[in-house]
């Protein structure tokens, strides 16, 4: 009897370490579920409620305005083991717990990586430049709380390229949208999930080709 509420005694203690270890919780609002599942004990409720919230913001907005067929089950993973920012796969976001709770502010990092669910390029023909930097581009349009966590697009550079990806990018699309062609994103990454996109698309789109695009951006980088 004593062995058995010993060994009793031991499951519950594994069981309630490994609780603490690991936990999820799902959530159901505006038609779309969200997984969590945080691997840190210590990573607080107010950075998760956080970005919980964040997702609940802009994925609704991100899956209106370019792929209203995108996913409508998301988990997100606090990861202790991930050294990264964060990453994205198959409908799953890992999150580094180190990079969190670190930056706390920068609860965009949702808006970037959930765009890459709403992209579903699968095997693109697209760059991976482009793919970045629409994510980006994203952030940029629909994030929360960039000036909270100092996200900004940066100045122009002569020594930058649009292969420079992220935010370089990012600044280069919204040029292109406010002085060549408007809504010049949404065509693209339509094009890019249908896998009709190809080095003309930009000349197609715009009347000019990716060089001269870039070109005329570097003659007068305002936005």
């Amino acid at each position: 009897m004593k062995k058995t509420f010993l060994l009793g005694l031991l499951l519950a203690f594994g069981v309630a370490e490994n609780s603490n270890a690991q936990s999820s919780e799902v959530f159901n609002k505006k038609g779309y579920k969200l997984t969590f599942e945080n691997q840190d004990a210590t990573f607080s409720k107010e950075l998760k409620d956080k970005l919980v919230e964040t997702f609940y913001q802009v994925y609704p907005k991100l899956a209106k305005e370019y792929n209203k067929k995108t996913s409508r089950n998301v988990t997100f993973v606090i990861d202790t083991a991930y050294d990264g920012v964060a990453a994205t796969s198959n409908d799953r976001v890992v999150f580094s717990t180190k990079y969190m709770k670190s930056h706390p502010k920068d609860i965009d990092v949702v808006t970037h990586e959930v765009m890459h669910i709403v992209q579903a390029y699968g095997e693109s023909n697209g760059p991976g430049w482009l793919t970045e930097g629409i994510a980006d581009y994203a952030r940029f349009k629909f994030g929360v709380d960039n000036a909270g966590a100092k996200w900004a697009l940066p100045a122009f550079k002569t020594t930058q390229s649009y292969e420079n990806s992220y935010r370089v990018t990012a600044r280069f699309l919204v040029w292109i949208e406010k002085n060549i062609k408007p809504n010049l994103v949404k065509d693209l990454d339509k094009q890019l999930r249908d896998h009709t996109f190809t080095d003309n698309s930009w000349k197609n789109e715009t009347g000019k080709t990716l060089d001269e695009l870039w070109t005329a951006y570097a003659a007068n980088p305002t936005i």
